[in-house]
């Protein structure tokens, strides 16, 4: 489960106290209000957070899970990485139906970083599992760095993806995160030296005639 004093430094990162900060800095008044009251976890809906890296995608994730903490929900964070290790690992010790339950119990399922990863078919398979335990049974929060018209490719089977996205996308938020990394914002507010490469010169030996 998401700690809640994890989530809080996670947010301290970007100088914001509280989720509802970090909403008001990236999302429109009427969706703020939408996302900020947890309303969207009570009719078993999703929020997607789509853009580049580095824009406060996971940071906004993590405020949510935050504020869904306080208000005494149950969250469980991953990445899909993890994820997909977690229950390929789980299908290999056959304890796959135990683990299942890690994914769909909770009332938020936040999974992270979709889009770093291309999938194979099996691990595609294990993603479209999960993502239809959830459909309409639990809340999921993701986050990607792929627009949905890549998801094919990212899956390697347009079939599963087209699948995945039909239940994910639903019942759902669509918050398309723009904007320039804030983490490239903090090198070049540092001051970004670069060094220019050695000079390094071959001598020969030469002889005198």
């Amino acid at each position: 489960m998401v700690e809640l004093e994890h989530a809080r430094s996670i947010l301290s990162e970007l100088g914001l106290a509280t989720a509802s900060e970090l909403l008001d800095a990236k999302i429109e008044d009427a969706m703020h209000k939408e996302l900020s009251t947890l309303a969207f976890v009570a009719r078993d809906e999703n929020v997607i957070f789509p853009g580049p890296p580095g824009v406060g995608k996971t940071h906004l994730a993590v405020g949510l899970a935050m504020q869904a903490l306080r208000s005494g929900m149950t969250v469980y964070y991953t990445s899909l990485a993890h994820l997909i290790a977690d229950l390929k690992k789980a299908a290999q010790q056959d304890r796959l139906s135990r683990r299942w339950q890690v994914y769909t119990r909770p009332d938020i399922l936040i999974i992270d970083e979709v889009g770093y990863m291309q999938l194979e078919r099996t691990s595609a398979e294990l993603l479209f599992r999960v993502i239809c335990s959830r459909y309409e049974n639990g809340s999921i929060i993701l986050t990607s760095n792929k627009y949905f018209g890549d998801w094919g490719e990212l899956m390697n089977d347009t079939v599963i993806a087209t699948a995945i996205l039909d239940r994910l996308l639903h019942h759902s938020h669509i918050i398309n995160i723009r904007g320039e990394s804030y983490r490239l914002k903090d090198r070049l507010k540092g001051g970004v030296r670069v060094v220019p490469p050695a000079d390094i010169s071959v001598k020969g030996n030469s002889k005198n005639a």
